[in-house]
């Protein structure tokens, strides 16, 4: 576990300019410490020897005071400031590692899930410590320090060879309780990330433990990993609090050792008083940033380990996008020979499909639950890169790969509306694209055929309830059917839809049914992912999905 992270400033703007400030107001604190130690004891030793009156040395007196001030509006300008670059650098790192987890596609999301929702969701948080304690006790001690020892060497060359050969062992000794600390950290990082993925699990899936009354089923299992992080933490806690108990009694040592040399020194008179006060008040000073670099090394270890996680996500190279232009006009689409696999499974589905849907006809994924028909939707759309074979595009101009073409200009060319559709925030007119909703005559139409009509009237304010995050909630079958609209509404040349009656009755079914028709016999590409043989026998082709053996 390195102190500091140069990458953090590659990726995060605000990290660049978080460090030269802080190394600025860093070079300030020191002139301020080094400037206090030599006033204060050039007030006090005159005093001492009886050679002043305190009013000689009240305007030094005075100065020393106003130093101090200045240190402490420092320091709260320092802190201030790490704050608010703390909160730009995770909200940074957190919009870089989202986005590059979304081009690393599905697949990779289904393997590494649990630790991108630990990461973005509370694991990047604990950067803050770092930015806001660690790093300017970092800045303090490879600033500070050297400059206190250099003036102590023109004061008292013994005592500072005294902190200089007495130093090391601190150093040593953080460097001992990284090792450690590094373990416990992701360790606890591991417990967090296990335990999220299990409530999320049990959160997705509870309606379903429940209509089979095993709801409480799981309840042990979370409360072994609960209990494993918490034995976790607290590990990480006893370390952290050892620790410090350590630096603070070397630290108390080492300054015990430069007390007693200048004592002897100014009872043999080899040193002056002056320079004698001066050295006492600065030997604590020089290892102040080192010992609060090892007590926040501990509060900021779960930030760093958080933070090594988001650029193991950000180093992970995605497929390669393609460039090519997407035809305006689509004549078919194919599958040549396509085979999926992952990692969490023992086979491959889709394996090895193959199947042509031609513009002017419904065409039907169907096959058993697991063969991959929505895995085939996932590469027709260009969110997932097959592990053999290809997509193929058939236009006026010849055929071409999905994988060659553009990612942007292809998804504006699909209406994809796979079986869990997610709804941005605004308002229902807003998520159609519609500004006028009651004057559109295909709005009413595709509305009517999903149903959606029948929602959109119950709604508190129509077409203009806000609807996402924050706003009225919907269920997965009205989700489904305000998706389903939205696609039959998109001038795009393919219409994919994943089960798409799984939430519809009857006579809902039946209306879709005839929309896609329509919209076959307008020159659209309908693809459709089939289970009910309502669907299946309304399709004009149908291409079987099947799974296959391993992929080596």
């Amino acid at each position: 576990m390195k102190p500091f992270d140069p990458r953090l400033l590659a990726r995060a703007r605000a990290a660049r300019a978080y460090m030269l400030l802080t190394a600025g107001l860093t070079v300030a604190t020191t002139a301020c410490v080094l400037a206090t130690s030599v006033l204060l004891a050039r007030s006090l030793a005159p005093v001492i020897d009886g050679d002043a009156t305190w009013a000689d040395v009240a305007p030094a007196v005075a100065a020393v005071a106003g130093l101090a001030v200045l240190r402490a509006v420092l320091a709260a300008a320092t802190e201030r400031f790490a704050h608010r670059s703390a909160t730009r650098v995770i909200a940074e790192l957190r919009t870089q590692v989202l986005d590059h987890a979304a081009a690393l596609g599905p697949r990779w999301l289904a393997r590494h899930g649990s630790e991108v929702r630990t990461s973005l969701t509370r694991g990047l948080d604990d950067l803050e410590p770092y930015f806001v304690r660690y790093l300017p006790q970092l800045l303090l001690a490879a600033i500070l320090t050297p400059a206190v020892l250099i003036l102590m060497a023109t004061l008292d060359l013994t005592a500072a060879v005294t902190v200089v050969a007495l130093l090391p062992v601190i150093p040593v000794f953080m460097w001992l309780i990284g090792v450690v600390t590094q373990a416990f950290a992701r360790r606890r990082l591991e417990e967090s990330e296990r335990l999220g993925a299990q409530l999320l699990d049990l959160l997705a899936g509870l309606p379903t433990l429940q209509a089979f009354g095993r709801a409480l089923g799981p309840a042990e299992r979370v409360r072994s990993l609960a209990q494993a992080s918490r034995r976790s933490t607290m590990a990480t806690l006893r370390v952290a609090f050892a620790s410090s108990a350590v630096l603070e009694l070397f630290a108390s040592l080492i300054v015990a050792a430069v007390a007693v040399g200048v004592g002897l020194r100014l009872v043999t008179g080899s040193v002056s008083l002056e320079a004698g006060l001066a050295v006492l008040i600065l030997a604590p000073e020089a290892l102040l940033p080192i010992r609060q670099v090892g007590a926040h090394f501990h509060a900021s270890a779960d930030g760093i380990a958080a933070a090594e996680r988001a650029h193991a996500v950000l180093d992970t190279e995605p497929p390669p996008d393609g460039t090519g232009h997407a035809p305006a006009t689509v004549h078919a689409i194919r599958w040549n020979a396509v085979t999926v696999g992952a990692d969490d499974r023992a086979y491959a589905a889709p394996s090895g499909l193959t199947g042509r849907a031609m513009a002017g006809q419904v065409t039907g994924l169907t096959g058993p639950n697991g063969a991959g028909k929505s895995t085939a939707m996932l590469t027709l759309v260009g969110a997932l890169t097959p592990d053999e074979g290809e997509v193929l595009v058939e236009h006026p101009d010849g055929v071409t790969s999905v994988a060659a073409l553009s990612p942007e200009q292809w998804w504006q060319q699909v209406a994809w509306v796979p079986q869990r559709p997610v709804i941005e925030p605004g308002t229902v007119a807003e998520y159609l694209a519609v500004t006028r909703p009651a004057d559109d005559p295909r709005l009413a139409e595709a509305a009517s055929a999903t149903g959606w009509s029948d929602v959109v009237a119950s709604l508190p304010q129509g077409w203009q309830t806000r609807i996402g995050q924050g706003g009225w909630g919907l269920s997965l079958g009205q989700r489904q059917r305000l998706a389903l609209t939205r696609a039959l509404l998109a001038p795009a040349p393919v219409l994919a839809l994943d089960e798409p009656t799984a939430h519809l009755d009857g006579l809902a079914q039946e209306h879709l049914i005839e929309v896609l028709r329509r919209a076959a016999a307008a020159g659209r590409v309908v693809i459709v992912v089939a289970h009910r043989p309502e669907l299946i026998e309304a399709c004009d082709a149908v291409i079987a999905v099947r799974a296959g053996e391993r992929v080596s």
